[in-house]
């Protein structure tokens, strides 16, 4: 059919048509350039005022809302929304608060956890919608439901008409009702078996690696002192030649200890000698004493044999101060070193708490010494231990440098020196009369009576037996 406009030439109507195709393929190029706002049928669904989510973050269940925004979870379950119904089981605040454990929520909160937390709050959510008249009466059928975490949940009804989730019981049921999903309150929180055994494993792994290597506490416990060690600069060279010094020597017991060691080994005595003199070193103050232990002496040696024999030793050791007191005349004579030591080593293991428990106890406690038979004498004084008596006794100073169950180290402010000798000589007694003791006869009452009468007389004196 040919198409004309009355009115207007053929040639200048073909014109036109042109002109308008023209218009209207422009106007539809520059609309596809345009940007396309989202419509309502894309991925990302919009979530209303009237979700279960946002009834989640304004309900009572602050605690789980803080937890859902710490986990990062609200994309995923604004995706879930979107999908299908949902059903959370929410738990108290009181249950967040205080019924759980205050470990197992530091894991939770701690950044590396973030899975776990995740795991754990998806276990709540199940992408169906049950509401309370929807529940499993009894176990009737399957009453267990898959989580958004692929988990599966058991829902049960008790005789009572108790509601329960898992292990929880359900306290308020359809308390918020959304028509996107509903939210139930329950008594407590659900925890699946993987983050269970995930918080099992990282608490083992934790414990083991705060075992601190260190053979003395920082702080006393009956004095709450911080102690604090001095540190070796980094690159210093070492102040005793302590694994190279060490030279064979007689040992000190005359026979093993009963118990574990001997021949077999059973304690590494070398080691743990080795261990707390280089522990003496680091705590600070201690150097000359462990000179003369390493240095001067064998007696580390003669003390990591006695230790591998199953010995137990304690060490009161002089502080350098103490030390400097010493004259070259004590140090000079042969063995002088090796007999102060000696009694400055006891063999039993005593910690300082054990030691201020038996002077408290007993007033005095004598302690052997490896000097036979000299023994050390402890007492209490001014709320601590003192050894010795009179100008040479000694203060225990730094308690407890080192503890190993073996070897025990006590710092004492002061040399012990057993109680001099004294040469008792005997008495030149002076050769005196002796005297010559005369038996009087025994006389009976009426003799007396009658010597009595012959006395009153002045005639007793002729009768032998009336003198």
């Amino acid at each position: 059919m040919d198409c004309h406009i009355y009115g207007v030439p053929k040639l200048k109507t073909i014109k036109i048509y042109l002109l308008s195709a023209f218009f209207f393929l422009s106007i539809n190029v520059h609309a596809s350039a345009l940007p396309r706002k989202p419509s309502s049928s894309s991925n990302s669904p919009q979530i209303n005022s009237n979700s279960v989510l946002v009834a989640l973050l304004d309900s009572r269940y602050t605690e789980l809302a803080e937890l859902v925004e710490k986990a990062l979870l609200l994309p995923t379950l604004e995706d879930a929304v979107g999908k299908h119904n949902i059903t959370i089981f929410a738990p108290r605040n009181v249950a967040l608060e205080r019924d759980i454990d205050p470990e197992f929520k530091r894991f939770l909160l701690e950044p590396g956890n973030l899975r776990s937390l995740q795991t754990l709050l998806l276990f709540h959510i199940i992408p169906n919608r049950i509401g309370s008249g929807e529940w499993p009466a009894g176990l009737a059928g399957d009453p267990t439901h898959s989580t958004l975490s692929n988990d599966r949940l058991s829902l049960a009804s008790k005789g009572s008409g108790v509601k329960t989730v898992d292990v929880a019981a359900v306290v308020h049921p359809d308390a918020v009702v959304r028509p996107d999903g509903v939210i139930h309150g329950i008594e407590r929180l659900l925890i699946p078996r993987s983050v269970e055994e995930d918080f099992n494993r990282r608490r083992s792994l934790r414990s083991i690696s705060a075992v601190l290597p260190e053979g003395a506490p920082e702080v006393d416990p009956r004095t709450h002192r911080l102690k604090k060690s001095v540190s070796v600069p980094a690159g210093a060279p070492p102040v005793l030649p302590i694994y190279d010094a060490l030279a064979p020597g007689p040992s000190l017991a005359p026979a093993p200890a009963p118990g574990p060691g001997g021949p077999r080994g059973h304690f590494d005595g070398e080691s743990q000698v080795k261990d707390f003199i280089q522990t003496l070193l680091h705590y600070g103050g201690y150097n000359e004493l462990a000179d003369i232990l390493v240095n001067l002496t064998s007696l580390a040696t003669e003390m990591g044999r006695l230790v591998s024999e199953g010995y137990v030793l304690t060490v009161l050791a002089p502080n350098d101060e103490a030390m400097a007191k010493l004259t070259t005349d004590q140090l000079s004579e042969p063995g002088a070193p090796e007999q102060i030591m000696y009694y400055h080593l006891v063999p039993e293991y005593q910690t300082e708490e054990s030691m201020y428990n038996a002077v408290r106890r007993f007033g005095k406690v004598r302690y052997d010494t490896l000097r036979l038979p000299h023994k050390v004498m402890a007492q209490e004084a001014d709320g601590s231990v003192k050894f010795g008596e009179a100008d040479g006794s000694a203060y225990l100073f730094d308690p407890d440098i080192y503890t190993d169950g073996r070897i025990s180290v006590q710092g004492i402010d002061g040399v012990l020196f057993p109680p001099e000798e004294k040469d008792t000589e005997p008495e030149t007694k002076t050769s005196r009369p002796a005297k010559v003791i005369i038996t009087k006869s025994r006389r009976g009452k009426l003799m007396e009576v009658a010597c009595r009468m012959l006395g009153a007389f002045g005639h007793d004196s002729h009768f032998t037996t009336c003198q």
